[in-house]
């Protein structure tokens, strides 16, 4: 069985999508505070988009696996430590990091300065992970490892657990 695609007609252009300074919505998850730029509600769910602002000290996530997304790091100002694997990488504003499906990682500030960095997911379902962990952490759970992990097991992401 097929389907027919009608193309008797004119078709709808897509919509372009603008988020202002200030706009997107908005996760805090402890010290660090993310900005949604693009959820991919209009990107057809194959991207997605976050500004997250990393205060000085802030410890990221556990290191993980992605089994079905890539995800993209851009920094914007500061300094954040990528770890991936056993290689320790500081970047710096300018610096783009692709972590494509499988490959172990994680990052941290860990200056006395804030780190920016703009956040890429491809396909976009990964925004969900942060909506979620926000409800836990508002929901009175510790941000523990632990907690972080559970989240993450929902989509599609593993603790490295053979590199601790």
């Amino acid at each position: 069985m097929t389907e027919e695609v009608n193309t008797g007609g004119p078709q709808p252009a897509p919509a372009v999508s603008v988020t202002g300074p200030g706009e997107g919505e908005t996760i805090v998850l402890g010290s660090t505070r993310m900005r949604v730029l693009e959820d991919g509600s209009h990107t057809g769910h194959r991207l997605a988009i976050a500004e997250s602002v990393l205060a000085p000290h802030t410890q990221g996530p556990p290191q993980h696996r992605h089994s079905r997304h890539d995800e993209g790091f851009y920094v914007l100002s500061g300094t954040v430590r990528f770890t991936v694997g056993a290689e320790v990488h500081d970047a710096t504003p300018g610096t783009l990091v692709m972590v494509p499906p499988g490959v172990p990682h994680t990052f941290a500030n860990p200056t006395d300065r804030p780190a920016v960095m703009l956040s890429t997911f491809t396909p976009d379902f990964y925004v969900q992970y942060f909506r979620d962990l926000e409800a836990a952490l508002a929901g009175g759970l510790p941000p523990t490892p632990e907690v972080t992990l559970d989240r993450m097991s929902r989509y599609a992401t593993e603790p490295a657990a053979d590199l601790t």
